[in-house]
């Protein structure tokens, strides 16, 4: 019994001693290890490059006639290609409306100026007899007034009688009487030619207009086109400037689109009007693209009631399947720019700047200037020739943090090489002292840094962790 009570007396004391070292026992620290964060880098390199700009716009075609009837009737003829989307050429006769009733007022204006005409020449004649009539009555005049004289002398010298005189003095008022009614006939007889001259001109305009509503009883194609919206048959009744189709030149498209004021801006040239740059105008059809090009050629005067930006115009050229109406895409190239680089916009943060991988692989922000925004992109200028830029930026992202670069093609970029020291034979015994009293480290990690501590270089990562742990 006193045996076993010395037994338990020392298995108690075992036990309150392992006790109390574990508790007093200090536990090992390990230093924090610098959080790495991977991001994607781009390399910033510069050169010359020409802006994009890509908008919406409508094509439209630069010939199109909205073609009505000039006069009234009854369709009695049209042409095989009078239909929807039918081709025509210029000249071609496209409709003919009844001409009975032009046909009719063409004759009637036909007989009104040759009865124009005839009292015309009937007036001529008529002039030429009372001018002879005229003539005539002069002559007698004269003669009455030479057997005036006649008389007078004869009454001077005592001969002639007083009744004898008076009826030569009567018939000379008489003969100047008829030259006066002569020359009213001859006047008479010039306003009626005067007259027939007027009516035969207005005639002749009568007879232009119907000759003109004879012709337009008959429709044709001013241009080469393809018509659109046809709204008449053989009979239908037609009314006077009444639409009946629209002619659309399909070879003579142009695209209108609208850009905001900034982007006018930068579409302007040194004289402050706006540049033909080149365009590129593109439809996507269930996969297939049609792409046509051109350039700009125009802008709007205004904006328009209620709209923003700048209306621009662009004619295109070798627009084979596109038609007017088609909503495009029209990508326009802008003044070429020196010495810039393309970032995506993630990159750039509000205030101008972007993150800096350095040698080191921590960041630091540097600024650029924002020449151009193109969808994803940023068009930027900045003295970063070669330098490694932060793809993505993101709120855990800032100044001095340690990353890992990450190449656009997903490679990661190796870790810089570690920076090595010398250590002197003391110093080096210490480390290694240390290391073999630490408790709590596997056997396999002491023997690689015993590996280390060994070699004539050691990272001085490792050396300042160790020399920390001492301190503590």
């Amino acid at each position: 019994m006193s045996l076993t009570l010395a037994l338990f007396g020392l298995a108690g004391r075992s036990i309150y001693l392992a006790i109390d070292a574990r508790a007093n026992a200090t536990a090992p620290t390990f230093p924090q290890r610098e959080r790495v964060t991977s991001v994607n880098v781009v390399t910033f390199e510069t050169g010359t490059v020409t802006p994009e700009l890509t908008v919406f716009g409508e094509l439209r075609s630069r010939q199109t006639l909205a073609m009505r009837s000039s006069s009234g009737g009854t369709v009695i003829e049209i042409a095989p290609e009078f239909v929807e989307g039918g081709a025509v050429t210029a000249g071609q006769l496209l409709i003919r409306i009844d001409p009975t009733e032009a046909e009719a007022a063409l004759s009637r204006a036909r007989a009104d100026l040759s009865d124009s005409e005839a009292a015309l020449r009937d007036a001529e004649r008529t002039l030429a007899l009372n001018r002879d009539t005229l003539t005539g009555a002069e002559v007698q005049a004269a003669l009455r007034e030479q057997a005036l004289q006649r008389q007078r002398d004869l009454q001077d010298r005592g001969i002639g009688t007083a009744p004898d005189l008076e009826a030569a003095e009567l018939a000379v008022s008489a003969a100047q009487q008829s030259v006066l009614s002569a020359r009213q006939a001859v006047a008479q007889a010039e306003n009626r030619i005067d007259q027939a001259t007027s009516l035969i001109a207005r005639e002749r305009i009568n007879l232009s207009e119907a000759e003109r509503a004879l012709a337009d009883t008959r429709l044709h194609a001013a241009f080469d086109g393809v018509l659109s919206d046809v709204t008449v048959a053989p009979g239908s009744r037609v009314t006077s400037n009444e639409q009946i189709a629209e002619l659309i030149d399909p070879s003579a498209l142009e695209v209108s689109f609208r850009v905001s004021t900034a982007q006018h801006a930068q579409l302007l040239g040194d004289s402050g009007s706006i540049i033909g740059a080149p365009v590129s105008v593109a439809l996507d059809v269930a996969g297939v693209s049609l792409i046509a090009e051109g350039a700009i050629s125009r802008e709007a005067a205004s904006v328009g009631a209620g709209q923003t930006g700048r209306l621009i115009f662009a004619g295109i050229d070798g627009a084979a399947g596109l038609r007017p109406g088609d909503f495009v895409t029209v990508r326009i190239l802008e003044p070429e720019m020196e010495d810039v680089a393309y970032l995506p916009s993630t990159a750039l943060a509000s205030d101008g700047t972007v993150l800096v991988v350095d040698a080191e692989n921590r960041l630091h922000p540097a600024p650029v200037q924002l020449m151009r925004r193109q969808g994803d992109l940023v068009l930027v200028r900045g003295d970063l020739e070669g330098a490694r830029i932060v793809a993505e930026r993101s709120p855990l992202l800032g100044e001095g943090i340690l990353v890992r670069p990450v190449n656009p093609d997903g490679s990661i970029l190796p870790d810089p090489e570690p920076e090595m020291i010398e250590l002197s034979q003391e110093r080096r015994a210490a480390l290694v002292a240390f290391l073999e009293e630490t408790e709590g480290m596997p056997e396999a990690a002491k023997a690689r840094i015993r590996d280390q501590l060994e070699q004539d270089r050691v990272p001085a990562e490792m050396v300042s962790q160790l020399e920390s742990r001492m301190g503590s």
